[in-house]
C-alpha cells in the first residue's frame, strides 16, 4: 500500500485510473467498501489541476452522516476525505467528495 497522500497535491488524474475500483472508509460501524463509480472536473479553483468530484457508491444500508472518513485504496494509500451523502445511487448509497 502507498504512503497517505497529501489531499493539497491530488489531480484528478490521481483519481481518474481507479474509476470503478473500491476504496475502503472506516467508520465506527467498521469497514465499509466504497466504488469509486465517477470522477468529474468541478470548475476552476486555486488548486493546480483544478477542482474536481468524486462520487462513491457504498452498498444499499444505513446511512453514515457528512463527516471526514479515512478512505483507504491500495495504490493511493489512506486519506482522510469529507464525504457527504447524496442519495440512492446505482444500487446503493451514494457519497461525494468535492476537491477544491
Amino acid at each position: 500500500m502507498s504512503p497517505s497522500p497529501d489531499l493539497a497535491t491530488l489531480k484528478i488524474d490521481d483519481f481518474a485510473p481507479h474509476r470503478d475500483t473500491v476504496f475502503d472508509m472506516q467508520a465506527s460501524s467498521g469497514v465499509v467498501p466504497l466504488k469509486l463509480v465517477k470522477v468529474a472536473p468541478a470548475g476552476a479553483s486555486g488548486r493546480a489541476g483544478g477542482a474536481f468530484a468524486l462520487l462513491f457508491v457504498a452498498p444499499q444500508g444505513p446511512w453514515l452522516p457528512q463527516a471526514t472518513y479515512p478512505v483507504t485504496h491500495p495504490a493511493l494509500g489512506t486519506m482522510e476525505i469529507f464525504l457527504v451523502p447524496v442519495g440512492p445511487t446505482q444500487g446503493g448509497n451514494g457519497y461525494h467528495a468535492t476537491f477544491t
